[in-house]
This record gives C-alpha cells, sequence and structure tokens, in this order.
C-alpha cells in the first residue's frame, strides 16, 4: 500500500510542509519546515529573517518563490539537504507525528501534489516525489538513532 498525503487536513497531513509543526534550527524557531526550507533561499539575507516571521507557511511558499529576491547561487546543489534537515528536525521535536511517521512501516510515501513535479508525484504520477522519498529516509534515520530524539 502507497501512503498519498498533500492536505494537512488528511490523515497524514502532518507529511506536509505546511503542517503546524514548529522546531528549533540553528538556534531559531521555526513554524513550519514550509518557513525553514523557503528562507534558506536566501540565507544570510534580510529576506531570511521575513519569512521566517511571516504568519502562514503559504505566505512563506510565496515569498520564497518571488524572483525579485536574489536567490543563493548555491540553491540546486542544496535544496534537498536543506529540506532534508528540516524534516529531520520537525519528526524528531513532535512525538506524536513521529508515532504516525513510523507507524507506516515500510510503506511508500507519496506526496500526492497535482502541480509539484520535483518535491511531489505531479498529476499524472511521473513526479520525482523527492519530499516522500526524504520522508522515508527520515523515518529510517529515527528507527536507527532513536537516542537523538528530543522530548
Amino acid at each position: 500500500m502507497t501512503i498519498y498525503f498533500y492536505s494537512t487536513r488528511d490523515r497524514y497531513g502532518c507529511f506536509s510542509n505546511f503542517s503546524p509543526h514548529g522546531f528549533e534550527l540553528e538556534g531559531v524557531y521555526w513554524s513550519t519546515t514550509e518557513h525553514y526550507f523557503q528562507a534558506q533561499k536566501f540565507a544570510e539575507t534580510p529576506h531570511c529573517e521575513q519569512i521566517r516571521q511571516v504568519k502562514t507557511p503559504k505566505d512563506a511558499a510565496k515569498m520564497g518563490r518571488d524572483r525579485k529576491r536574489p536567490l543563493r547561487p548555491d540553491w540546486e546543489q542544496v535544496k534537498e539537504e536543506i529540506m532534508g534537515k528540516a524534516v529531520l528536525k520537525k519528526f524528531q521535536s513532535h512525538a506524536d507525528i513521529r508515532e504516525i511517521l513510523l507507524g507506516t512501516g515500510e510503506e511508500e510515501i507519496v506526496e500526492n501534489s497535482p502541480i509539484d513535479y520535483y518535491w511531489g508525484c505531479g498529476a499524472d504520477g511521473s513526479g520525482k516525489n523527492r519530499l516522500g522519498v526524504i520522508l522515508m529516509e527520515v523515518r529510517q534515520v529515527i528507527r536507527a538513532n532513536p537516542e537523538n530524539i528530543q522530548t
């Protein structure tokens, strides 16, 4: 069985980067993984902090996609590492959603986004599903290193 997620209101909505599961990373609190991910496109600039402070992950996403802001030159090389770091920290920080992730066993996890062919599966299922892959990797890391869990 494949586990699909997209909306934060779905059964596996906690897998979404928009889910309201904040965490501390690099000495700063982030409201969602979306806030962290989008802000890192502009690390060490005022844009980073502006994105961190916006109210909703939707606002963070909109700001992060605004190409009037100067995207860091190494973004394509570091974006997956940044996503992985945020997703791992989110699940290390929240026991309730960690149990949901671990409860998926060995099932494939797919972000069922009709518009995202990189992080999700896209409308026709041909997307790369990189967020789903990262979630499955995080599941393995947490299983292998339960001592790294924050309580």
